[in-house]
């Protein structure tokens, strides 16, 4: 608590440098007092012209929302939030205790993944990762958290006893998997171009062609396949995340996502991994039929 007394939001760079945004001043307000700020997604609706989306960011003990006609302007609006709420009240921020999955206390020396991996994006000029609670099981006294974290066309999955705790094993996963598609410890890897969604809607190629003739309601059809098919024409990428996690009927689960922007995510089940793979492979293609033939 001395540590929060001593810190004053007045005199972050949020007054010294106008320019930065309320997540640059809020990432750094956080990354002061060792509790980086947690963006959720809460919903996306609206039509594709007019979305409106709704974000919470979680510092500490504090909770505030934003909404706004993208991502970034809803993470703006919830980040200025919780900066008002700071700067009036300082001191009703906690400081945590850092803690690895055994609850030990870490070395202060030892880099925090989610600090390693927001300076990485940073530095690349690319888009800030997004944190997304997936799910959340368990009694109140032994919860268990699930929580996404994707970076441009990359998604990976942490779970732990808290939300801060599956984020920092998700940002971990993403540098991983960084490293392995740079083929050492040293990030080369750069994001491909990616698929606006909106452009599908003009496209002539092969595949969207037959997509927009094709029935999606035929059994036994390959949907992987078929989404293969047109992610390989129009040049971005799907990648199958298996959860771990049985639905209430014991089905399998799987998400699909795809490197398109807006980013796309479906949900599949299915009594087999494969079945819930094909069930959400047939979702994204249901999807993008959509996007192709609207007017």
């Amino acid at each position: 608590m001395d540590t929060l007394a001593a810190f004053n939001i007045a005199e972050t760079p949020q007054m010294a440098c106008p320019e930065k945004t309320p997540i640059q001043v809020l990432h750094e307000y956080g990354t002061r007092i060792d509790c980086l700020p947690i963006y959720e997604m809460e919903k996306a609706e609206g039509s594709p012209h007019q979305p409106n989306f709704v974000f919470t960011v979680t510092i500490g003990e504090i909770t505030c929302r934003g909404q706004g006609f993208s991502k970034k302007a809803a993470k703006h609006q919830a980040s200025e939030a919780a900066l008002t709420i700071l700067e009036l009240d300082p001191g009703a921020l906690p400081v945590p205790q850092r803690t690895d999955n055994n609850g030990l206390s870490e070395p202060n020396d030892q880099p925090n993944p989610v600090g390693v991996l927001q300076e990485l994006v940073l530095q690349r000029s690319w888009r800030l990762p997004e944190y997304v609670v997936v799910m959340e099981t368990g009694p109140c006294h032994n919860k268990v958290f699930s929580v996404t974290c994707r970076l441009e066309n990359l998604m990976e999955t942490g779970t732990g006893s808290s939300k801060k705790m599956a984020k920092k094993v998700a940002a971990e996963k993403i540098l991983e998997k960084l490293q392995s598609l740079s083929g050492s410890t040293e990030i080369t890897w750069t994001p491909k171009p990616t698929v606006h969604l909106e452009t599908l809607r003009h496209s002539t190629s092969d595949k969207i062609s037959q997509l927009r003739r094709t029935p999606l309601s035929i059994p036994n059809t390959d949907y992987v396949q078929m989404m293969q098919d047109v992610s390989e024409e129009q040049g971005f990428e799907i990648i199958f995340h298996n959860i771990d996690e049985l639905t209430v009927n014991g089905q399998y689960q799987c998400l699909v996502q795809l490197s398109t922007v807006p980013v796309t995510v479906c949900h599949g089940t299915g009594i087999t991994c494969g079945n819930a793979q094909n069930d959400a492979a047939h979702s994204a293609l249901q999807y993008i039929k959509i996007m192709a033939t609207m007017k």
